[in-house]
């Protein structure tokens, strides 16, 4: 069968993605259009994943695709923003064919139906290097209210969605074994984007951020943003049945969950506790932040959280 080029993988894959989307235009055109309702911005948020680095060679071209727009998603949550549309860019290897596509654009639009989004447009490239994924996705916000990172006040309380450390100990297992838990393995292959907290975040958080980096790093991204004091109690951080028995039997992978990342959670710094949430911690007059033992000691974490470079 021949190979079906980029524009033949366009019409094929990724046209039926940007159906009925006003401003894609079928995704026959150069560019794109987004209309802003009057009364509302555009919040907008960029992520990557590239092969070997955010993902295994072997995981599966559906799972990336859903991964890929969750991890977007979660950033527009943590803003307050109602998920609109996205972009992506791709760079394949010869090996990531078009059977590879069709599996990758399947798994969008597996998303895109959870998550009420569609695509607007993209560009696709050829490269000699590792498979690499970019989306660009687009929310709306009433004018002025995107949540930010500054903001928090003392006297909030720190509450996080979900549970953390999951997918941080789902590496850990498949570095030392590589066996791994099914739920581990599926909350670092397909993250859950917090999308239904959106609308109480930004009606009721003062500051909010999407964990990333790490519960511990973020944490800290937060307080140096808001020029507060952040702590957090460890033994309040939520775990998942199978993280808190592998932290049982193993209590130096402790560091994995506090600074591991990958969570795609919410941390989040308000009055009142966000629903289906749990208060891991304060926001105190200072600066910095701390993760403390059920002593109050400050706990030195080895891995504190991922960077970028």
């Amino acid at each position: 069968m021949p190979k079906l080029g980029e524009f033949g993988r366009i019409e094929r894959f990724f046209a039926p993605l940007a159906a009925d989307l006003p401003g894609a235009y079928g995704l026959t055109d150069d560019a794109a259009t987004v209309q802003v309702p009057h009364g509302y911005e555009l919040v907008v948020t960029t992520d990557a994943l590239v092969e070997r680095v955010h993902f295994l060679s072997t995981d599966q071209p559906e799972d990336l695709a859903a991964k890929l727009l969750a991890v977007n998603l979660s950033d527009l949550a943590a803003k307050g923003a109602d998920p609109l549309c996205y972009s992506l860019v791709l760079s394949l290897p010869a090996h990531a064919g078009d059977y590879w596509v069709g599996r990758f654009a399947h798994g969008l639009g597996e998303s895109q139906r959870n998550w009420g989004i569609k695509l607007l447009g993209g560009d696709s490239v050829s490269t000699d290097g590792p498979i690499t994924l970019a989306a660009t996705v687009m929310g709306l916000v009433p004018t002025g209210r995107m949540v930010r990172r500054a903001g928090a006040q003392v006297g909030d309380g720190l509450y996080v969605s979900g549970t953390i450390g999951d997918a941080a100990l789902a590496l850990a297992q498949f570095e030392r074994t590589g066996e791994v838990h099914p739920y581990l393995r599926s909350r670092y292959r397909r993250p859950t984007p917090r999308v239904e907290l959106a609308g109480w975040v930004r009606d009721h958080a003062h500051a909010a951020i999407d964990i990333s980096d790490g519960l511990a790093a973020d944490c800290s991204h937060l307080a140096r943003a808001s020029n507060v004091r952040c702590e957090i109690d460890a033994a309040l951080v939520p775990l998942s049945e199978p993280a808190a028995a592998l932290l049982a039997s193993e209590p130096a992978l402790r560091d994995r969950v506090l600074g591991g990342g990958d969570d795609y959670e919410l941390l989040i710094a308000a009055a009142q506790a966000p629903p289906g949430t749990t208060r891991v911690g304060r926001v105190i007059a200072g600066e910095g932040a701390e993760i403390l033992d059920s002593a109050g000691v400050p706990i030195t974490l080895a891995r504190t959280g991922w960077t970028h470079g």
